[in-house]
């Protein structure tokens, strides 16, 4: 192996949302120096990499997703990172080493975690997983009215942070079902800009109609209760805008929930786009359901003792020590938050939902839920509307309108969406067959393509 010669090609820099503890340079700081108490001190999102000698350190939090892939060059293994797949193919592609590449061979940084890799041969010793998120859990009040209003007050306190960066004069779009994650954002966003000596009134919430949709008329009630009905619209597209397999190549994912999840945010969003071609800003409510535990568990093979057994489970999955992880993807919303980012990417909306930093899961794993719910599924299933409206009531003084938890794809396409529920297997493999048509190129025998072992390019080429 050449010594001295960069080994690292960075697509992107350094990326933050809603970030507080550190500044961008302290942040580079602490990766680079695997300082994870600097790390753990800090909140919001943030996505970043850097290296030290032979050793690419790289840490990344759920609402920024980060990819790595390994190429052999002449003179050893480079790592290419970036947040897409794609990124990473089209590097090789023009390093001509594109025949190299398999979507199957990328590894997504766990969230959470600063992931550390030695770059000393041919294989690449395993990565070294450092935490830097350690909730306690469980050790809260089982009194709801606490643990509510301290939920949803770190809540408000990541909604001000980031809407403190929007620029005064830009509106801003929430994604609105009229249920009670997207409901408390709404209430919280206009207070939070009203603190903040801004007009509540550039926030305005879309909800999407893909045909007799219950979100539509759920949202319409719930404006109405509140008086908001000027600062909502409904977002109406026949159902055969839905393209599953364009939500495929834009999440790169295969898992048929978050396909489905995402083949309906790109109608939403492409509908805001169209009527807006400006707006930048996007608020959300994703991760809500996570952080209470708010899903119907005949949907899965989980039970409630793999629920609460596993504090984290809905958001990092079964984590980077348990046989059902896997070394290519994160797990959880670790993973499946690209259902949401990648969407809002695709029509260029810088989005966040204050849900998913970590100030908020903390305060949702401390409440003590084997004692609060008694081991029952049910009551499992509605403490999240108990939660969140006794929060929303402590911080706004508003009594918010609920109603029972609906998936977002099952509340726009109404029973439509019955026709275009996909199995995983079809999933997996159209994704197979879309990397295979883009990689058909790369491995033709007839186009320009170089060995790994080949030195065509000047080392200062290389140095990125």
């Amino acid at each position: 192996m050449l010594e001295g010669v960069e080994r690292l090609a960075r697509l992107g820099s350094t990326q933050s949302a809603a970030l507080t503890g550190a500044t961008i340079q302290q942040l580079n700081d602490a990766v680079n120096g695997c300082d994870i108490s600097t790390l753990s001190q800090t909140d919001g999102h943030f996505a970043a990499v850097q290296r030290e000698g032979k050793t690419v350190r790289m840490a990344r939090t759920i609402g920024i997703p980060l990819r790595y892939f390994v190429a052999k060059m002449y003179h050893g293994p480079y790592l290419v990172v970036g947040e897409r797949m794609e990124q990473l193919f089209d590097w090789c592609q023009e390093q001509r080493i594109g025949w190299q590449f398999d979507p199957a061979y990328t590894r997504m940084i766990p969230a959470h975690y600063l992931v550390e890799l030695d770059q000393v041969g041919c294989p690449d010793p395993a990565p070294r997983y450092h935490r830097f998120f350690n909730p306690a859990i469980g050790t809260g009040s089982e009194d709801l009215e606490e643990s509510g209003a301290k939920y949803i007050h770190a809540m408000y306190q990541a909604l001000k942070t980031w809407l403190a960066t929007v620029p005064e004069e830009e509106p801003i779009a929430l994604a609105f079902s009229g249920g009670i994650d997207s409901t408390s954002v709404f209430l919280l966003a206009r207070q939070a800009l009203q603190e903040l000596n801004a007009n509540p009134n550039r926030l305005r919430a879309f909800t999407l109609d893909l045909g007799a949709g219950k979100d539509a008329a759920q949202a319409a009630e719930v404006v109405h209760k509140l008086g908001l009905e000027e600062h909502w619209e409904v977002v109406k597209l026949p159902g055969e805008e839905l393209n599953l397999e364009e939500a495929i190549r834009v999440i790169e994912d295969y898992h048929p929930l978050d396909v489905e999840c995402a083949a309906a945010a790109l109608c939403l969003l492409k509908g805001i786009r169209e009527r807006y071609p400006t707006l930048r800003y996007l608020l959300d409510g994703d991760g809500g359901d996570e952080n209470l535990k708010s899903y119907p568990l005949e949907d899965s093979d989980l039970t409630i003792s793999s629920v609460l057994k596993n504090p984290l489970l809905y958001q990092e999955g079964w984590g980077i020590d348990a046989i059902k992880h896997s070394l290519t993807y994160s797990g959880g919303l670790s993973r499946g938050y690209v259902r949401t980012y990648a969407p809002a990417r695709h029509y260029s909306f810088n989005a966040f939902s204050p849900y998913t930093v970590r100030s908020v899961i903390a305060e949702a794993l401390a409440i003590p839920f084997e004692a609060v719910t008694g081991n029952n599924a049910e009551r499992l299933c509605t403490l999240k509307e108990d939660v969140v409206s006794i929060g929303v009531k402590t911080v706004t003084g508003i009594t918010m309108p609920t109603y029972p938890k609906r998936r977002f794809q099952d509340g726009v396409g109404g029973e439509s969406y019955r026709q275009w529920r996909v199995s995983k297997a079809w999933c997996r493999q159209m994704f197979l067959q879309q990397w295979e048509a883009r990689l058909r190129t790369a491995w033709n025998p007839e186009s320009e393509r170089r060995s790994g072992n080949e030195m065509t390019m000047p080392e200062a080429s290389l140095m990125m």
